[in-house]
């Protein structure tokens, strides 16, 4: 474990797994914490050194005051790089993640050697819906949404018959922050990276979930049809893919990462 200074927030990482395999670092979702990753740590430190942190406004890392940006979240990353002596890392985010791995993708394709980009999208929803889920963590703290976003992360089946995991999702979930779950409601809502798709220029791998709600198959293969050379994989599963489809999960992206 640690913690990088940022010039305005800290930032808490772990490592996991051997000194001098290649690096892959891992971007949580919206709402979770590096520990989202957990269902791939056991495959992955195989073949690779994993840098897991959690995002401004999540888990161990600073709350500063908000509304942020994805540019925002994108560059605290290169930072964060920066900081360890990192050059060049593989990249894997879901969701929120995914959308900091489009921008880095753009603006920073030197510092990855490829990015995989998990139940995400350019544009997430609608600012209605994104302003109407600040309002209710405003009135009714993480509480006031939890049960609502759980039912979108996994699928009816899986909660029934994964009652641990579920557990631990929904935990995470409201243990987070509200400030600086808040905050970042503000840099999804307000980010649309339609038009610099093409100017990805990283190897990618898009991956859908069958069954989820948040960022459909639909917008995985937009991605994968506007990102030059992008490659799309679908697992069954809800948003949160790899924690649901873990097994399939971990076979495609490991993979995508070894070729």
């Amino acid at each position: 474990m640690g913690i990088a200074q940022l010039p305005d927030a800290r930032i808490h990482y772990e490592w996991t797994g051997p000194e001098g395999a290649p690096i892959l670092l891992f971007s949580n979702s919206l709402g979770t914490t590096h520990r989202m990753w957990d269902s791939q740590v056991a495959d992955f430190v195989r073949h690779f050194r994993l840098l897991r942190y959690d995002t401004r406004g999540h888990g161990a890392s600073s709350t500063t005051p908000g509304p942020y940006t994805i540019e925002q979240l994108s560059w605290d990353v290169v930072r964060l790089l920066d900081i360890l002596g990192l050059q060049r890392v593989h990249f894997c985010g879901l969701s929120m993640g995914g959308m900091i791995g489009m921008f880095l993708g753009a603006k920073t394709p030197q510092r990855f050697h490829k990015i995989v980009l998990c139940n995400t999208a350019a544009k997430i929803g609608t600012a209605e819906t994104w302003n109407a889920r600040i309002a209710a963590v405003r009135t009714g703290g993480m509480s006031g949404v939890a049960s609502a976003v759980i039912e979108r992360w996994l699928t009816p089946e899986y909660r029934a018959s994964h009652p641990a995991e579920t557990r631990e999702a929904l935990q995470m979930l409201e243990g987070a922050n509200p400030e600086g779950y808040i905050a970042c409601c503000a840099a999804v809502r307000d980010m649309d990276q339609r038009k610099t798709l093409g100017s990805v220029s990283v190897p990618v791998l898009t991956v859908a979930g069958t069954h989820d709600p948040v960022t459909p198959p639909s917008e995985s293969h937009v991605l994968a049809e506007s990102i030059p050379g992008a490659k799309y994989t679908e697992v069954q599963a809800a948003h949160l893919s790899n924690i649901e489809a873990r097994d399939d999960f971990n076979c495609v992206v490991l993979d995508f990462l070894q070729r």
